[in-house]
């Protein structure tokens, strides 16, 4: 699957949106990916999955035991994940701000794990994931996204496999540009700004 085509799939359900939006990490940007919308279609779904999937080195896929990923964004793209892989998938949650497997979720020790998310703006939610995961006995072998919107500057210590790679320009709040400032902030995002 080529860039073009991945964000053919975003325009198709109107999950490519324009505006001013306040993203999870608490920049601001002119362009959101809503991905819960473009997840929405199961196929479309299993498509994009299967798509990150093929990207991932055979000799790193074969090792993977189990998908984890962040709630609320990575849950339908880790449980797609866990369907191209054949593998199962759990799901991490925030109930005190810090990421804990729940639900009867466990880990056994040494199980290899790719943890997927939606969108990697900074990086930061992947990297907590990745820490709750060791800490619940995994080895993160690979870290997965639908969307990477950092331009390249998320760094994780294992490799990282997004789908697409975008650089839409994102700002803190004293650098917002003029024009983007004139327009009212959305929060489109599943959780508080940071």
């Amino acid at each position: 699957m080529q860039d073009e085509d991945v964000l053919a799939e975003f325009r198709n359900c109107n999950a490519l949106l324009e505006g001013h939006f306040i993203l999870s990490s608490g920049l601001h940007s002119a362009n959101y990916l809503q991905c819960a919308r473009v997840l929405m279609d199961p196929a479309r779904a299993g498509r994009l999955a299967s798509a990150i999937a093929a990207k991932i080195p055979r000799e790193i896929r074969s090792k993977i035991d189990i998908v984890v990923s962040p709630a609320m964004g990575g849950v339908i793209i880790g449980h797609e994940m866990g369907r191209a892989l054949g593998v199962e998938a759990l799901f991490l949650e925030r109930p005190e701000g810090t990421f804990e497997l729940r639900r009867g979720f466990a880990l056994e020790p040494g199980q290899k794990v790719i943890m997927m998310e939606d969108v990697v703006t900074t990086g930061l939610s992947s990297r907590e994931a990745i820490q709750a995961i060791e800490q619940a006995g995994g080895e993160v072998i690979a870290a997965g996204a639908l969307v990477d919107r950092s331009a390249g500057n998320a760094k994780f210590d294992v490799p990282f496999y997004p789908l697409i790679s975008l650089n839409f320009p994102s700002y803190k709040d004293a650098e917002l540009p003029e024009e983007l400032a004139k327009i009212p902030a959305e929060k489109p995002g599943s959780r508080k700004a940071a």
